[in-house]
């Protein structure tokens, strides 16, 4: 017979033991085979002592890895308010002609877009092209620096998606759905191959442009993955992270002891319940407290030359896309596996100066040429770029038609949102460079040839990679999960 305590004590472990926690123990063996499991290569632990533990190693279901990975990390370069390709490399000779004429009801029939108004007219491009490097590239004469390096890369001027506004779309291209709470596509590959370097996390993000993008920071969370996977995010202005110094009273030996006496606490717990995010939690205070030794010395990019500093135009200190630019080649260097950059202000509806072809937009051309250009040419000459994965692009693309807002000043100059056609750029490891896949019609409003879908990108990235993206799963709420949903083909053509 039971005392009271003893059936209270007893029926709080019923509680804890759910029906989730108990198949979870079941299918994965005792607690810490679960737990190395759940965090892959992220797992090393340390006692007062300082002696590790690690626990676990290596991708988190074998079968997901089918291929032979030609890439061991990824730069993902998102150009948050989707440029316009026809101002930059889908080059429209026809177009020209057409600029300023009434737009025929046709072309708009059964379109969806986000604020064009009534009989709008024909936009030629606002650009200049010219054909450069051994491979005939078109590159518009916003882009000077870039047009050099345009035989390391591989345009796909044949992207469409299914969403036509800012947050879904963003959405979309980096997590495969268009409503928040799927994990982003850096979380799927830290989950699925952990992280190269014990002491920063495998994924990284750095936003410049003064805003995040519109879908805010769910296009790089974990979703329903364990939230060790989240990208976390870093500055290049300031502290990298915030509070990652101490308060002057507080001494490193102390926070160490502070976060063992926290951790073992979780660790009983843990025992106890066996909730996978008391392991996550475990961990996160783990890096955190690693974090505050690498994350300073690797984001502190005055230590660079004089010769890299004029080579990506960077200025220490400051908050800029060509800071990021280098801080990503850093990142690299030490082992993060996916470094995310978001560049903010391309939304290029011609509101306003600051949003029209003729101004803000130029301005951002300006702003990537010379960072995003040196990027590629210091990994290609410190050997990185036979293993890192770089990929360029937006959200969407941009219509051959001029938006015209009610009220709007005619004297800028805009186009409305594209889901329909827009180009991306790859580059790296197992990408075929000097090539272009797919084309648009005469006016860039619709893919003719060789369509690319987000989940076709997303399913030839995590190729690169070594992964099948079809056995990447994660079970939740009753089915199995995956980056691609349950679409997705790898665009060989692309492949090296």
């Amino acid at each position: 017979m039971r005392t009271t305590k003893e059936t209270q004590f007893f029926q709080e472990q019923l509680k804890n033991i759910t029906r989730r926690h108990f198949l979870q123990n079941v299918s994965t063996g005792i607690g810490g085979i679960a737990l190395g499991s759940l965090l892959g290569s992220c797992s090393t632990f340390f006692d007062k002592k300082g002696q590790a533990t690690t626990v676990g190693s290596g991708p988190m279901d074998a079968s997901a890895s089918q291929y032979l990975a030609k890439a061991k990390r990824v730069i993902y370069l998102h150009m948050a308010g989707a440029p316009s390709q026809i101002e930059l490399f889908d080059y429209k000779p026809e177009l020209y002609k057409l600029d300023g004429k009434e737009c025929p009801p046709s072309l708009m029939a059964g379109k969806k877009f986000a604020f064009m108004g009534a009989k709008p007219n024909m936009l030629g491009p606002l650009a200049d092209f010219q054909q450069y490097g051994k491979s005939g590239a078109w590159v518009s004469n916003h882009l000077p620096h870039f047009s050099k390096v345009v035989d390391d890369v591989c345009f796909v001027k044949s992207m469409y998606t299914n969403e036509f506004n800012h947050a879904p779309a963003q959405l979309f291209m980096h997590t495969g759905s268009p409503r928040a709470g799927r994990p982003s596509i850096g979380s799927w590959v830290t989950y699925g191959l952990g992280s190269e370097n014990q002491n920063l996390p495998g994924f990284i993000v750095l936003a410049s442009g003064g805003k995040n993008p519109d879908a805010g920071k769910s296009i790089w969370g974990s979703g329903f993955l364990p939230t060790v996977y989240q990208g976390v995010q870093c500055r290049s202005e300031g502290d990298p992270v915030l509070y990652v110094s101490d308060p002057a009273t507080q001494d490193r030996a102390l926070k160490g002891d502070l976060i063992h006496a926290v951790n073992d606490i979780n660790k009983l717990h843990l025992e106890e319940v066996n909730d996978p995010e008391i392991a996550t939690r475990i961990a996160q205070y783990e890096m955190a407290y690693k974090m505050q030794m690498s994350v300073p010395e690797v984001m502190d990019i005055s230590k660079e030359p004089a010769y890299i500093h004029q080579m990506y135009g960077t200025e220490p200190g400051k908050s800029s896309f060509a800071n990021n630019c280098l801080l990503a080649r850093r990142l690299v260097e030490q082992g993060v596996r996916f470094v995310q950059l978001f560049h903010w202000g391309w939304d290029s509806h011609g509101a306003d100066n600051q949003t029209s072809l003729k101004g803000g937009f130029r301005d951002q051309c300006r702003d990537i040429d010379q960072p995003m250009t040196a990027l590629l040419e210091d990994l290609k000459q410190r050997g990185l770029l036979e293993d890192t994965l770089v990929v360029w692009g937006g959200e969407f693309g941009r219509t051959p038609i001029r938006e015209i807002r009610p009220g709007g000043d005619l004297k800028n100059v805009g186009r409305d949102h594209n889901p329909g056609a827009f180009t991306i750029w790859m580059a790296g490891a197992g990408i075929k460079a000097g090539y272009s896949h797919g084309e648009t019609d005469a006016i860039s409003f619709d893919v003719v040839k060789d369509k690319v879908h987000v989940h076709d990108l997303q399913a030839t990235i995590m190729h690169t990679l070594g992964m099948d993206h079809e056995k990447l799963t994660y079970f939740y709420q009753g089915r199995e999960f995956r980056l691609t949903d349950v679409h997705g083909n790898i665009v060989k053509e692309l492949l090296a």
